[in-house]
């Protein structure tokens, strides 16, 4: 199961109805799992989905395996890559940032109908100091100052802003962070939590923008598609 948005972002001048064009976003955490690779290339068909994040890609060579040919793969090309980004949709153009991207952070500037926005997908490792991970936030943010952009994150941190049942150490730094930043968390308090497995369930995986796409991403949403993931 995976979250999904709607991303508005340009009205067509061509379209009579003047209705806005929509990337459709998913994210999952496919575990380095073959099986849940071939699942969501077949879910993603299903769903027309047009951006996805990934977590924990499954590798062949330092590289993602296991996806559609016709896809776009943004990943860094270091060991043990946690962080990824497809994109389906070829009217869609990206670049991926290198200088800012490594094995747990990927970050990609895109174009789609002449508008110009950053995407990016980050693991958040549980055993690092959370400070850390803030300054890779901080970094991004800093060199895409004035655009648009969307931050899938696996956190690894519970905070009960982001409709978790407590909030930890873990929670506390980014919290203050995104506060301080004007960010704005996308999900929203629903019966199902973006994690689920035998021992527990938490709301670790988040959806952020900033206040320049706040408006424009809409119908966050957990599916209840399977995905052969304990995180949706």
């Amino acid at each position: 199961m995976a979250p999904k948005d709607n991303f508005k972002k340009i009205k067509q001048g061509h379209n009579k109805s003047n209705r806005q064009a929509t990337i459709r976003c998913m994210k999952i955490h496919l575990k380095h799992s073959r099986v849940s690779t071939e699942n969501i290339m077949k879910l993603t068909e299903k769903d027309k989905s047009d951006l996805i994040f990934i977590k924990e890609p499954y590798l062949h060579q330092n590289r993602m395996a296991g996806i559609t040919k016709s896809h776009r793969n943004y990943i860094s090309l270091e060991d043990k890559c946690r962080a990824d980004i497809i994109i389906t949709n070829n009217n869609i153009n990206a670049v991926l940032i290198k200088q800012l991207s490594n094995p747990d952070s990927v970050l990609s500037e895109s174009t789609y109908n002449n508008n110009r926005f950053f995407v990016a997908s980050m693991y958040f490792d549980i055993t690092e100091e959370k400070e850390r991970e803030m300054d890779k936030t901080k970094e991004i943010l800093e060199v895409t100052k004035g655009n648009g952009i969307v931050i899938a994150v696996e956190s690894n941190s519970r905070w009960t802003a982001w409709h978790d049942n407590l909030t930890n150490q873990r929670g506390k730094i980014p919290e203050e962070y995104i506060i301080g930043k004007n960010l704005c968390i996308m999900n929203v308090e629903i019966e199902m939590t973006t994690f689920q497995n035998r021992g527990g369930n938490s709301n670790i995986v988040l959806t952020i923008v900033n206040n320049q796409l706040l408006k424009t991403l809409k119908n966050w949403k957990i599916s209840e598609e399977e995905s052969c993931s304990d995180q949706k």
